[in-house]
């Protein structure tokens, strides 16, 4: 849009589209929602119903090759949040998916960047480079952050439209 646009319409030309996805890893672990936290474990049966669906939008405040992304569940009110920290961790925060690019690079905390590889992918948290979203090697444990895959933790994942 050119100049003279007003920043409203700018705006509204930018609306954020949430997209719904499922993820899983690599050893078929779905995401659900325990005690307030997101665990990964094999759902079967009546139990796929509890399969949390991840919710995403862009954030364009962040380099867009590296494919930055917000990641939320219940319809994008929960989002994935990391901290800044030596030993960050990854926690739920209420927050609205659409608001939160809004905030550029302040969202730092809520973005993670994707990378894909041979029909996986990994996530990367934007406030702690080198930390990725994994899961762990048993199952029915939280989701975590870690910095290398090894015997316990699992970094790639399938992440696939609904």
């Amino acid at each position: 849009m050119g100049e003279g646009v007003p920043m409203e319409a700018k705006s509204f030309a930018l609306q954020t589209k949430v997209f719904q996805y499922r993820i899983w890893d690599v050893n078929q672990k779905s995401l659900y929602l325990r005690n307030d936290q997101l665990v990964a474990g094999h759902l079967q049966g009546a139990n796929a119903a509890l399969e949390e669906k991840v919710f995403w939008v862009p954030n364009r405040s962040f380099e867009p090759a590296r494919l930055p992304i917000v990641l939320g569940i219940q319809n994008g009110t929960r989002c994935l949040a990391s901290p800044p920290a030596s030993q960050p961790t990854l926690q739920l925060q209420d927050a609205d998916i659409r608001e939160l690019p809004r905030a550029g690079v302040a969202s730092a905390t809520f973005t993670f960047f994707r990378s894909y590889k041979e029909g996986l992918w990994r996530f990367e948290s934007a406030a702690n480079p080198g930390w990725f979203l994994c899961t762990s090697a048993r199952g029915h444990q939280p989701l975590g952050l870690c910095q290398r895959p090894d015997a316990t933790h699992l970094l790639d994942f399938y992440f696939q439209l609904c």
